[in-house]
């Protein structure tokens, strides 16, 4: 195949899964002009239409969908090989992509890099902050980090965190002329800090004791899409929260929050680095999960 064939190819495919130019464009490293030139040129080489293209938004034809499914995993392989040739380098080297949600960054990946990076100066590491469930091969990301719970059965999985648990925590302040709850159902009558989910959905406030599961929606004046506000508002007395216990331990620690309903917050399993089975790992990745990995 010659190579300019493949050129295009991979500029097609970057698009399609993109489903913008200009985001593709952005990740190749050319401009918008150059690659809308690029797959124009593919569509008259094969004499069909790969993307109907909209003043909003670009998506695949049938054709499109098609060279996607068959073309898109075989370059994912060639890419994937070329970078498992860095083994035979003095040094490991290579770009590892990751994408993981805000407090996981933080706690796990963030502590791990500190520790290999300064000796592996051909490394590099790109966090993508997702609180969302990204699908990792669409996406084109080595790896994800995410709760044990919520990975997909068909990856590897790599415990890179302990157990952890949820808490509903409140400001003393909040407490102080209020009841404080002693069943989930006693949050109806209190103030609830929302959190909403990548998928737009408010996360579930769920509880679990003595075999009994209990799931309940809370209501409360303020809403934020990170952990980090929804905790400062709960110091500062705006209402309850729900939110993972490390990341409450200090201001429980030092009186700025009380924790309630401990009793029905059981553990549960901690955090995962996973990625799919069928990826060759480069020296580099196979480096940055013996890092990760958990040995508590």
């Amino acid at each position: 195949m010659p190579r300019d064939t493949i050129n295009d190819l991979q500029a097609f495919v970057a698009v399609a899964r993109e489903q913008s130019f200009t985001k593709a464009a952005t990740k190749l490293g050319v401009s918008q002009s150059a690659l809308s030139h690029t797959v124009r040129g593919l569509e008259a080489q094969l004499g069909l239409r790969l993307l109907t293209r909209t003043t909003r938004s670009v998506a695949p034809t049938p054709a499109g969908e098609r060279l996607l499914m068959t073309m898109g995993p075989l370059l994912d392989e060639i890419e994937a090989g070329l970078a498992a040739l860095s083994e035979f380098r003095e040094r490991p080297a290579g770009t590892i992509r990751i994408t993981a949600g805000e407090h996981a960054a933080h706690t796990v990946l963030w502590p791990a890099l500190e520790r290999l990076l300064p000796d592996y100066p051909d490394i590099k590491v790109e966090i993508d902050i997702n609180n969302g469930l990204t699908d990792i091969v669409a996406g084109r990301y080595d790896a994800g980090v995410r709760l044990g719970e919520q990975v997909a059965k068909d990856m590897v999985a790599v415990r890179i965190g302990p157990d952890t648990r949820m808490a509903v925590v409140g400001a003393p302040s909040y407490l102080a002329s209020r009841s404080q709850p002693k069943t989930p159902e006693d949050l109806t009558a209190h103030d609830c800090i929302g959190l909403r989910m990548q998928s737009g959905g408010l996360l579930t406030w769920e509880f679990e004791k003595g075999g009994r599961e209990v799931n309940v929606k809370v209501e409360g004046r303020l809403v934020f899409n990170t952990s980090l506000m929804a905790l400062e508002a709960a110091v500062a007395g705006y209402g309850l929260a729900y939110l993972l216990e490390d990341r409450v331990q200090a201001c429980v620690a030092d009186g700025r929050l009380v924790g309630v309903l401990e009793d029905w917050c059981p553990p549960f399993s901690g955090y995962h680095l996973y990625y799919p089975s069928r990826r060759q790992p480069t020296p580099a990745f196979s480096l940055l999960v013996d890092a990760l990995r958990y040995r508590g």
